[in-house]
């Protein structure tokens, strides 16, 4: 994954861009836990990587997630609060996919 990809669905250094795949999420997140983007979450995770530019730094990339990275640590946590494994949809596929 490219920092260039994530700036390009509209997580940047100045925050979400109107109008954007991430204000779409990020729109999508907060009606789904009644009005808040949950800390941690897909949405906060790529914002927070989208400021930084540090996708590819944290262990997420073109050829999946590095291991021993920040990233292969979320997903063991993911995995371990979800009986083992990474759910379809959560913050480590979302942030993977793109």
């Amino acid at each position: 994954m490219s920092d260039q990809n994530v700036h390009n669905a509209g997580f940047t250094s100045s925050g979400i861009a109107r109008s954007s795949l991430a204000s779409s999420m990020m729109s999508r997140e907060a009606t789904a836990s009644d009005g808040g983007v949950r800390s941690g979450g897909p949405t906060a995770t790529l914002q927070k990587m989208g400021a930084r530019s540090s996708t590819h730094s944290s262990g997420f990339t073109s050829s999946g997630i590095s291991s021993g990275s920040q990233a292969s640590q979320m997903m063991s946590q993911e995995a371990k609060s979800h009986g083992g494994v990474t759910p379809r949809g959560g913050t480590t596929s979302t942030v993977q996919s793109i």
